[in-house]
């Protein structure tokens, strides 16, 4: 099966004859095309055109991060699976007030629903201290329905996100988290948090990629300069099953400490160590299979390429999308 790539050290990157070819201080590697899904580079590299265009012939994006961790852009091959009428009926479905908020309401069920399999995981296994949270949220999540455009969506989900960390603190054993802090990460946590939604948002990417979908075009998320918007409506529905759970596991086994991390007065990144072990915890939380509804075993990466083909059908009229929910 094709797996991600992920680039942490700097180095050079490059075709050789048909496969990839990678050389950095630590060493050399040549790796076949084909067990290549996508690539997530870290450190500096150097490439060049020969290169994407044989990442273009192979449908291979790339991805670049930063020295934080921050996402800073894609290499997207021209997209074969792009369709005319597809991007016609996603734009309809933008443009128009009441499909969209539709759509918008959906990814919001699905976000808030997939905190509260969390919390209830958590409370059921004798936390008592959420019980008050999950409340809240909940009833949050029955006033959808009374809401009436996308603001107000986008409101409800900054609350119930704000209240949701709060139980954080009660799920975690050794850090504290007090506020959501971005660009940059104030603390620790945080920095967890901003670089597991990276890594979520470009998987996202790469998966959509292999649809009929078009990244262009968001409905939670407002499509405007964004390159991107549909893959951050899309990890909205995933954030709480993958991100966050890979989050409470490092802390709470202690895979990840204190010394994962490069602080300052008023900013924390994990360092390249913490980095790569997020990552490996990461991938197998993508790689972790359930069981799906009719489908079987089904691994949480083929979820999210599911979860773009039901709005493929949305789109076409041939059955209403309903997002993703975890059974626990």
């Amino acid at each position: 099966m094709a797996k991600t790539l992920y680039l942490f050290s700097s180095g050079r990157l490059e075709r050789k004859d048909n496969t990839l070819h990678w050389e950095s201080e630590k060493g050399s590697k040549t790796i076949p095309i084909v067990a290549i899904s996508d690539i997530k580079v870290f450190g500096e590299i150097d490439l060049n055109k020969r290169l994407l265009e044989f990442l273009d012939k192979n449908d291979i994006p790339i991805h670049f991060f930063n020295y934080y961790g921050y996402y800073v852009g894609s290499f997207y091959p021209r997209n074969a699976y792009n369709c005319g009428i597809i991007i016609l009926k996603q734009a309809e479905h933008y443009m128009d007030k009441d499909k969209r908020f539709y759509i918008a309401k959906n990814f919001l069920v699905g976000a808030i629903s997939n905190m509260l399999k969390n919390l209830k995981y958590y409370e059921n296994r004798g936390n008592e201290e959420l019980k008050s949270i999950s409340s809240y949220i909940t009833e949050k999540l029955k006033a959808l329905d009374l809401k009436e455009d996308i603001q107000t969506l986008m409101q409800t989900e900054g609350d119930v996100r704000k209240t949701y960390y709060q139980a954080f603190n009660s799920i975690l054993k050794d850090m504290e988290f007090e506020k959501r802090t971005k660009r940059p990460p104030e603390d620790p946590l945080n920095a967890m948090i901003s670089f597991g939604n990276s890594l979520l948002y470009t998987t996202v990417l790469s998966e959509i990629y292999k649809t009929h979908l078009d990244p262009r075009i968001g409905y939670l998320h407002e499509t405007n300069q964004r390159s991107f918007t549909l893959n951050l409506d899309i990890a909205e529905v995933f954030k709480p099953v993958i991100v966050d759970r890979v989050i409470f596991q490092l802390l709470n086994k202690n895979q990840i400490t204190e010394k994962h991390f490069d602080k300052g007065i008023s900013f924390a990144y994990l360092n390249e160590s913490g980095r790569e072990i997020f990552v490996r915890s990461f991938e197998e939380k993508l790689n972790t299979t359930i069981k799906y509804k009719n489908i079987g075993s089904v691994s949480y990466r083929r979820l999210i390429r599911i979860e773009c083909y039901k709005l493929y059908k949305h789109f076409l009229g041939e059955e209403p999308y309903k997002p993703f929910v975890s059974d626990w």
